[in-house]
């Protein structure tokens, strides 16, 4: 399928307002918050000839970057305006609202105008991604279901499609778009909390960026979305309605009777000053993202040798907890921190899947949890791959039902107080020196969002603010994955050297993996 030639003078698709007719990237008109949108994306990692590691090694350009050119805005809304006003959980409190980007290439072009009618189709489902937040008396955040509409940009690029992968990576969108609003401009403002942007490679193919004010949804919901886009844009039914009311999820709190758990909660309340400190310490830090692939053979011949350290009843270990107990052990020799000092690996899991049928099947928000497992840094480099495994797996399953009800009670009562914004990881004081978050996305069906020029062949997952795994499937869906380590620039720098980089794949037949390109 192909593009429509764009047209500053065309008419606007049906359910779509245009918004913008100039060329520049100016918008003619818009919501608060929106700014020129012409020009070179920026590159993550700092400019070339930065100091690395011990001030020896240059550091160098993590992505690609591309020109594009703003051809034209629209605002696509539903056509079901209402006044239902959705009060945000504790959960969805948690993340801020901040955007999430996520990037998908294309060898064949996306039509723009067919794109904007299937969304508008899609949002009449979820209603909240047409909406504009506002904040409660309480200092809790609610969505106005208004359908004030979403932001969806065309644009154009000069360059051609290129081969994107694990060896050659661009910014999360081609241009700002996805990097343009600020989270403090977005509460009581005219904001959109979904903005869409397609550009058009020169020669043919697409990058589709997608971003979703974080609020609203964790990321297994946001692919969900992105299904039902999918399987509207082909007049496919979904399998079931989402369901968005958050007082549902909030009668599940209860506190524990457990002192273990209430003593392991993964969140904390903080003073002001504590918050403020600690989020100035995050925007401190410079993290850049590197990629690399794990070939499903890799992977089988990694679990097996994990596989042979184990013994006796609760031994079982899955793939995923093999390889997030690698990379959690080669990160922590990169790191070389002193024998004795802690290092953290922090799990982020689905709430969802404990609740079972206490939340409605098609709940659509932030229903994620996390839980920790730490030990001294000897001991990390120095325990066999089986049994760090048997701890990923262990803090997995401390995600019981009683400990999620019991963190919903403990957001319930922050908001209830009016401090929801206090609340924080109970690592984010010292996340940048002593942990590792892993982000497991290797379920989901990135590769099979099909809006009509058939599957995409790369996803681009954003650089974060902390030092993250995120382990996404393969293009091919092959059992493999592929592996995105954001970690702080200069051991981002350090691991693409081919001696890390065998100690990632020691386990792979010929080595690889995926070596980044130099450039």
């Amino acid at each position: 399928m192909t593009a429509n030639t764009t047209n500053p003078k065309d008419t606007p698709d049906p359910g779509t307002t245009s918004t913008a007719s100039t060329t520049d990237g100016t918008p003619a008109t818009g919501g608060a918050g929106w700014t020129r949108r012409t020009g070179r994306a920026g590159r993550t990692g700092g400019p070339r000839g930065g100091k690395g590691r011990k001030g020896k090694a240059p550091v160098p350009a993590f992505r690609h970057a591309v020109e594009s050119r703003e051809e034209r805005s629209f605002l696509v809304r539903a056509g079901t305006a209402g006044t239902t006003r959705v009060r945000l959980s504790g959960y969805d409190l948690l993340t801020g609202p901040w955007y999430t980007p996520l990037t998908f290439f294309y060898r064949e072009t996306l039509d723009g105008a067919e794109l904007r009618a299937s969304l508008a189709r899609t949002l009449r489902h979820f209603p909240l991604l047409a909406g504009r937040l506002t904040r409660d008396g309480d200092g809790g955040l609610s969505v106005l279901c208004n359908d004030a509409g979403v932001r969806f940009t065309e644009a154009v690029s000069p360059e051609p499609l290129r081969e994107y992968g694990p060896s050659l990576r661009t910014e999360p969108v081609i241009g700002n778009l996805l990097r343009e609003v600020s989270a403090f401009r977005v509460v009581d403002r005219d904001t959109p909390l979904l903005k869409i942007r397609l550009t058009r490679m020169r020669g043919g193919g697409s990058v589709l960026g997608v971003m979703i004010n974080h609020s609203l949804a964790d990321g297994g919901n946001t692919v969900a979305f992105l299904e039902s886009w999918s399987r509207e844009h082909h007049g496919l039914d979904s399998p079931g309605e989402p369901f968005h009311d958050r007082t549902v999820l909030d009668a599940l709190g209860r506190t524990s009777t457990d002192p273990a758990t209430v003593a392991s909660r993964a969140f904390t309340g903080v003073s002001r000053a504590r918050l403020l400190a600690t989020n100035i310490k995050v925007g401190l830090h410079k993290l850049a993202t590197v990629a690399t692939r794990f070939e499903a053979a890799e992977l089988a011949a990694m679990k097996r040798s994990a596989q042979r350290q184990l013994t006796g009843e609760g031994s079982w270990v899955s793939t995923n907890d093999v390889l997030t107990a690698h990379i959690w052990q080669v990160l922590g020799a990169l790191r070389g921190r002193p024998d004795d000092a802690a290092e953290w690996l922090g799990m982020i899991v689905s709430a969802q899947s404990r609740l079972g049928e206490a939340l409605p099947a098609g709940y659509w928000g932030n229903c994620v949890s996390n839980s920790w497992t730490g030990t001294s840094a000897a001991a990390l480099r120095e325990s066999p791959l089986g049994q760090v495994a048997q701890d990923v797996r262990a803090c997995l399953d401390s995600n019981t039902a009683d400990k999620i009800r019991d963190e919903i009670a403990f957001l319930n009562s922050y908001r209830g107080a009016g401090v929801s914004r206090h609340v924080m990881s109970v690592r984010a004081p010292d996340v940048f020196d002593t942990a590792l978050t892993v982000n497991n996305w290797s379920q989901f069906p990135l590769y099979r969002i099909d809006l009509g020029a058939g599957r995409p062949f790369w996803y681009e997952f954003p650089d974060l603010p902390v030092p993250t795994v995120h382990i996404a499937p393969t293009p091919a869906e092959d059992g493999g994955r592929d592996v995105y380590l954001c970690l702080a620039q200069e051991h981002a720098a350090e691991v693409r050297e081919p001696a890390w980089l065998e100690r990632l794949h020691a386990h792979a037949r010929t080595g690889g993996g995926g070596v980044p390109e130099e450039k």
